[in-house]
């Protein structure tokens, strides 16, 4: 009796021990769903939402680090400068050059260049100059010392350092929740689980993305200053001395048979007029002679008496 009790109490512990661990399996199953779900309201409530996503101690002590890493890191100002310059010059086409040299000089390039010509007295052109911050000031005196007249001078900055360590510290964040979701994944079994960890780490992931490609773009703005310059030149033109006009002996020789080919002109025409009229002429030679003669026989009559 006492060995079929002690059965009894041996079976009746076994199934307790065996209903336990069911119940703290499917506790940490469901734990696991709400992590998964905290993280992706975290993620998409952003930084500076009021409501905070429900991460574990250890999660807030990192993203706590994260941030004071951030503003240990940023302690320079980050600023976008740009000048705009507009210069009257002596030579044109040597001061392109020399700007062009000067860029090259400081660790700049040329990001573009355009020249428009209004006749042959006036040259106008732009340029647009990436230099490097440390050589702004630098080349920005350079410019000015080969104008002859300085037209326009503007000079401004944009201060992006809050903008920058704003960006910083929403990647650290993102970095934050993908390690996490990476950990669920490795760690899921069902699929509906994976399915619904592997779309939240994909828009994270595409956040991260956009974060870091706006954070290169501000460290090339700030990295490279922006020189727009507006070159003019205004010419004195003399006038050209016209060739066709000094060749005396062209003219000399022009004006010579315009004159030969008059006369013969004239000539000719009379020739053709006295042969052409011929019997006219005669007639009236006739008729003059006749009336020549009749005026002296009357005039030697009269004399008479």
């Amino acid at each position: 009796m006492k060995k079929v009790i002690q059965l009894f109490i041996i079976f009746i512990m076994t199934l307790m021990v065996i209903l336990t661990g069911c119940s703290s399996n499917n506790s940490k199953s469901e734990s696991a769903k709400m992590n998964v779900e905290n993280i992706a309201q975290m993620d998409s409530a952003g930084t500076g939402s009021a409501e905070k996503p429900s991460l574990s101690t250890s999660d807030k002590s990192t993203a706590n680090k994260a941030a004071e890493t951030v503003s240990i890191e940023v302690q320079s100002k980050m600023v976008i400068y740009q000048a705009d310059l507009e210069l009257r010059v002596k030579k044109f086409d040597r001061t392109v050059r020399t700007f062009e040299e000067k860029a090259a000089q400081y660790g700049g390039y040329i990001a573009e260049s355009n020249v428009a010509r209004a006749g042959k007295e006036q040259i106008s052109g732009h340029m647009k100059i990436r230099i490097p911050q440390k050589h702004f000031q630098d080349f920005l005196h350079d410019a000015e010392g080969q104008a002859v007249e300085v037209l326009q001078r503007n000079i401004n900055g944009q201060d992006v350092t809050e903008e920058y360590v704003d960006l910083e510290s929403r990647l650290k964040s993102k970095r934050v929740v993908e390690e996490r979701l990476l950990s669920f994944m490795n760690g899921a079994v069902k699929t509906e689980d994976l399915l619904k960890i592997s779309a939240d780490l994909a828009a994270v992931q595409e956040e991260i993305e956009t974060i870091e490609g706006k954070m290169k773009y501000l460290e090339n703005q700030t990295s490279f200053s922006t020189v727009n310059i507006t070159l003019y030149e205004n010419k004195i033109v003399v006038p050209d001395i016209e060739k066709e006009k000094l060749n005396t002996w062209e003219k000399t020789k022009k004006q010579f048979m315009k004159s030969t080919n008059m006369l013969l002109s004239f000539f000719s025409g009379l020739v053709v007029f006295i042969f052409g009229n011929m019997p006219i002429i005669i007639l009236f030679i006739i008729f003059a002679a006749a009336g020549i003669v009749i005026y002296k026989k009357r005039k030697q009559q009269r004399n008479r008496d």
